[in-house]
């Protein structure tokens, strides 16, 4: 199977919001949500993409001719790259009746452990969403990042205690949940958390904790503050507040706040290992992408998941060599413009 044909299936058996674009942009779904889109006007997710597109590479051969090293530390455990698989939750409401989230979940985050790399999956008000969740990382023997919601304490707890017992190297939480529609008014209840909240939630997590939705230094800090292991500047794929600006864009303030003290992790339009290099440039250690790897799962399960992530990683080992890193860690802001 090639790319072309796991977007090709995918196109056959993703619902009728998503078109499983050979770019996805967010142009197609626009604010359609249920469905991939953006929330508002629906030019969140494209503002994310474009800034991206935005940036230039600087090229630089006049270098040593040697391998390049993509792999990534974190939490203790070596990765092949610096790539996850971002959170996505409700797949039967956004995409299709073909899975639903603990199946998607079963693909991902085994696909994504056999290629080296490793999956943050969802959350739902449905408790079988976070068992499911669990149980494949346990599984994939606990390469996995579970994410919660951010709901009252007692319900954190009992998600806490599963998330340990699954063996996950860390945990997250996409804070800017709160904004999520079908999250207001809920039992039980989710919302926002205070940094004396979220440093006593980061105590009861049991392992490194990842706070998702930070788009400010400000945000930042406080996340620091609170006991965070890491952070993912993320505005949700623009799906809980129109009009937030693009990631790219707020990255380098924030990486250079942060960067030192705890992990900084960026996602939003990021789709190719060119994006990913842009990404670590400006001061990621590491990018989530999201939507692509439904389409990977979509239009071809695990080997689609191993195909993309292949073609993700070539992309970003060509454009370090072109510009004259053979590592992460010779990755630098110059490189971009």
């Amino acid at each position: 199977m090639t790319y072309e044909e796991v977007l090709q299936n995918a196109k056959n058996c993703v619902g009728e919001v998503c078109k499983a674009c050979p770019v996805c942009n967010g142009r197609a779904c626009g604010g359609k949500i249920p469905g991939p889109g953006a929330k508002g006007s629906g030019t969140g997710a494209i503002r994310n993409y474009d800034a991206w597109q935005k940036l230039y590479v600087n090229m630089d051969t006049i270098c040593e001719n040697k391998p390049v090293d993509l792999s990534f530390e974190a939490f203790g455990q070596t990765f092949k790259y610096p790539i996850f698989a971002a959170p996505i939750g409700a797949m039967k409401l956004h995409y299709s009746e073909k899975y639903d989230d603990m199946e998607y979940n079963d693909i991902l985050v085994s696909a994504c452990a056999a290629a080296g790399i490793a999956a943050f999956t969802g959350d739902g008000t449905n408790p079988a969403v976070m068992e499911g969740a669990t149980k494949a990382i346990q599984l994939a023997g606990g390469k996995g990042i579970p994410t919660v919601k951010p709901w009252d304490v007692r319900t954190l707890e009992d998600k806490f205690q599963m998330i340990v017992e699954s063996g996950a190297f860390a945990c997250a939480m996409d804070i800017d949940g709160a904004g999520l529609p079908f999250l207001k008014n809920q039992t039980p209840p989710a919302g926002s958390k205070s940094v004396e909240e979220l440093r006593g939630i980061v105590k009861k997590a049991g392992v490194p904790f990842i706070l998702k939705g930070i788009m400010t230094v400000k945000g930042a800090l406080k996340a620091k503050e609170a006991g965070a292991a890491a952070i993912v500047v993320s505005n949700h794929g623009g799906r809980v507040l129109d009009h937030c600006p693009p990631t790219a864009e707020v990255l380098p303030e924030i990486a250079d706040a942060v960067k030192g003290s705890m992990k900084v992790f960026v996602d939003g339009g990021i789709r190719s290992g060119l994006d990913i290099f842009k990404a670590l440039a400006l001061g990621a250690d590491a990018a989530l992408i999201g939507r692509p790897y439904v389409t990977a799962v979509y239009g071809g399960e695990s080997e689609g998941v191993a195909l993309y992530t292949t073609k993700l990683a070539a992309e970003l080992e060509d454009v370090m060599a072109m510009c004259g890193a053979h590592s992460l860690a010779e990755i630098t802001r110059d490189m971009v413009r």
